[in-house]
């Protein structure tokens, strides 16, 4: 699903603060390039990418694919950087979740070895 015009303004003003997560190198997109996006995607949903060493249109071609590849939208381009965001998936019903803490002070532990 494409993004809105205003979704796409909130995306990139909360990928301005952003460090690159992944950078491809001088071999490309290659598998485990491509890998290590859709980890990255699936962590933060929003992410920005480095291409070091391509010219636009190379990377127009990049941008592209990995949008395909993997399911994700296209924010923004600046120069080298590549943004892009993917939605998590809804947490599934079947999936183990954790107990919650129980709130309040916790225990301490006491110590006796100052003590007569």
């Amino acid at each position: 699903m494409p993004l809105t015009p205003t979704q796409r303004k909130s995306l990139k003003a909360r990928a301005h603060a952003l460090h690159p997560v992944v950078m491809i190198g001088g071999n490309g997109l290659t598998p485990p390039v491509l890998k290590e996006i859709d980890r990255a995607l699936a962590a933060h949903e929003l992410i920005k990418i480095q291409v070091s060493g391509e010219d636009r249109e190379t990377r127009g071609l990049m941008l592209e694919e990995i949008c395909s590849a993997l399911g994700a939208e296209a924010v923004q381009t600046i120069g080298r950087m590549l943004v892009l965001y993917r939605e998590a998936p809804p947490e599934s019903a079947d999936r183990p979740t954790r107990p919650a803490r129980p709130r309040g002070p916790r225990p301490t532990k006491r110590s006796f070895q100052g003590s007569r």
